[in-house]
């Protein structure tokens, strides 16, 4: 098992870190042979450094200190680079609805991958929650492919990941009361728990700001109502799962654990990479960032007098996120857990929820009759996408 040491890396001086625009403009991958977990690299990767991106322009509207502010606005002009050169990797002939099969390809064996490697139980079941439903997300965005371009989503996935029904998305859409979460333990919480927090939070913002931005590109009405309705979906993801984070984790710890965590991604996809050039990006991008993340050990202890010990420990974290073929662990979830909803911030049965959850009346109202998830799975042909068996 293969554990990462941020200790024992070379960094990238910060001074260093900033390149020409021809340099940051690299070649895209080839869509038609690239491997599908490339693919989702680039995705997650991407995401990881828009997450980063958005926290820092949060913290510089909250954090009165100027030498705070300072470094937030050099580090995050460099995420705000790697985050563009990583978007660039994405070729120009891969359309929307291409590319949101990877989305959703990536969603699945990413919180597979993240629940399986969780220790709080309470965080798994959350995981594993949302897994069903980016599972099912797969399944509709296939079927659009299907419709839309006559395109065959195995053959974006090549059957790494299984297509076909999770829990349907007509029942996801629930009232915002049902996405309150408890949260772990900051102090309680292992490293490996934390780093699961920061991934998925910014891998699920992402594909909600995917969705949100492209949806509208396609003049069909069924896939911009599709579009819509998912990213809905998405956006309770984003709610259920910042909320299972500690609030009182200060603002430089957060910082701390947040440049950590993009170091950590980096290098969980230096290990797995194949394409040599796109492997080389996530070795140089994790020296940068192990760049930051001693700079930002240096503000926590300068500013708020912490011991960046007590927050990180060892600061080893013994396995890595690894990106590859969960169809066993999908299908015993879907087998044990389709059915159930949320309700008092725990997980219950469907026939177990009152009368009176406020997500039945909101999801009526939502679906406004046939959703457009239903109505895809409709109008699909006699094709290639399987049948839940």
């Amino acid at each position: 098992m293969t554990a990462f040491r941020p200790f024992e890396h070379d960094l990238i001086p910060i001074n260093e870190q900033f390149k020409s625009w021809k340099e940051m403009t690299l070649p895209p991958y080839d869509k038609k042979t690239a491997d599908p977990y490339t693919k989702t690299r680039v995705i997650l990767m991407n995401g990881i450094e828009n997450g980063s991106v958005l926290m820092k322009h949060a913290l510089a509207r909250m954090i009165d200190n100027d030498a705070v502010k300072l470094h937030l606005a050099l580090t995050r002009r460099v995420e705000s680079l790697q985050q563009q050169t990583i978007n660039w990797l994405n070729p120009a002939d891969q359309t929307v609805v291409e590319t949101s099969i990877s989305y959703e390809q990536l969603a699945v064996d990413l919180t597979a991958n993240l629940a399986q490697n969780e220790r709080d139980s309470y965080f798994k079941q959350v995981l594993d929650f949302a897994l069903l439903e980016d599972f099912d997300h797969l399944y509709r965005y296939a079927l659009l492919y299907e419709q839309l371009e006559g395109g065959d989503a195995e053959e974006l996935t090549r059957g790494r990941t299984e297509i076909k029904p999770g829990r349907p998305t007509r029942i996801q859409h629930r009232h915002p009361a049902d996405e309150m979460r408890t949260h772990f333990d900051r102090e309680e919480a292992s490293l490996r728990t934390r780093m699961n927090y920061f991934t998925i939070v910014s891998a699920e913002q992402q594909t909600m700001l995917f969705y949100k931005d492209h949806g509208q590109m396609y003049p069909s009405t069924l896939a911009r109502q599709l579009y819509t309705e998912i990213a809905d979906v998405e956006q309770q993801h984003v709610s259920q799962y910042e909320a299972v984070g500690d609030p009182n984790m200060t603002p430089l710890e957060a910082l701390l654990l947040m440049e950590l965590n993009e170091a950590y991604n980096y290098f969980s996809a230096y290990q797995a990479e194949e394409d040599p050039a796109i492997k080389k990006v996530w070795k140089e991008f994790m020296g940068q960032e192990l760049e930051h993340f001693h700079m930002a050990i240096a503000l926590l202890e300068r500013y708020e007098g912490g011991d960046a010990r007590e927050v990180l420990g060892d600061g080893i974290i013994p396995s890595i996120i690894e990106l590859r073929p969960n169809i066993d662990y999908v299908n015993a979830v879907l087998q044990t857990q389709a059915d159930l909803q949320p309700y008092d911030m725990e997980f219950v049965r469907s026939e177990n929820l009152p009368a009176d959850w406020p997500s039945f009346a909101f999801r009526d109202r939502q679906n406004g009759g046939v959703p457009p998830s239903d109505y895809v799975e409709k109008r699909r042909p006699r094709g290639r996408i399987r049948e839940r068996m």
